[in-house]
């Protein structure tokens, strides 16, 4: 036996009992009442709503909007984006100007004027939506647009972060970011600047996930 093998023999022998993970709590609050999410965790649905998420998001300089009754998302987005040439999406429900599958290399993406995807699921708390590999398809698209339009199912928020790391997609994904609001910086001489590091803005718009 050398020594390596010896050190490890010695802390295999000497580690202690195995215990069970604490259960961490979901800390909601005295007003929430139970509900479901995606079939596997209580969601404290009355604390999930759109207004609460809404607010958070516009805290943290975000924008939140509501489908349109009538006509596309794409005439929304060109609407509120009257300036973007290249709107790359990765999700059928807009088509966009350039179809994804174009960008084989993530710096491809690097003129894109607006990027467009879905979340999996939203956090009133903190008006972050999860967003990972599935949902960008390709990373780059979160993160080199100037602007970020992100389709969100009201009925996917979460009330808060302890419900968040508990959904599924944390236990499926390789790759995941919650995301809120635009990229922003205020570390030279207290000035707040979005878009510093990444997009420049970030819209969420409440939109039911096709059935």
């Amino acid at each position: 036996m050398n020594s390596r093998e010896l050190i490890l023999d010695r802390v295999r022998r000497n580690q202690p009992a195995a215990t069970p993970m604490p259960e961490v709590p979901l800390f909601d609050t005295a007003s929430t009442s139970a509900g479901a999410l995606s079939g596997t965790t209580p969601a404290a649905t009355s604390a999930a709503t759109p207004a609460a998420f809404s607010a958070a998001l516009a805290r943290m300089g975000g924008v939140f909007l509501d489908a349109p009754a009538k006509g596309s998302l794409d005439h929304l987005i060109h609407q509120r984006f009257p300036q973007a040439r290249v709107i790359v999406s990765a999700t059928p429900e807009v088509q966009g100007t350039r179809p994804l599958a174009d960008a084989q290399h993530p710096a491809l993406l690097d003129d894109v004027d607006v990027g467009v995807v879905r979340a999996l699921f939203g956090v009133a708390e903190t008006g972050s939506v999860y967003l990972s590999e599935t949902e960008f398809i390709v990373n780059a698209l979160g993160f080199l647009p100037q602007h970020l339009v992100v389709l969100l199912d009201p009925a996917s928020i979460v009330p808060n972060l302890h419900h968040a790391y508990q959904h599924r997609g944390f236990f499926e994904a390789r790759y995941a970011a919650l995301m809120t609001g635009p990229s922003a910086t205020a570390d030279i001489e207290g000035v707040l600047i979005r878009g510093a590091q990444g997009i420049r803005t970030m819209t969420v718009i409440s939109s039911r996930r096709p059935t």
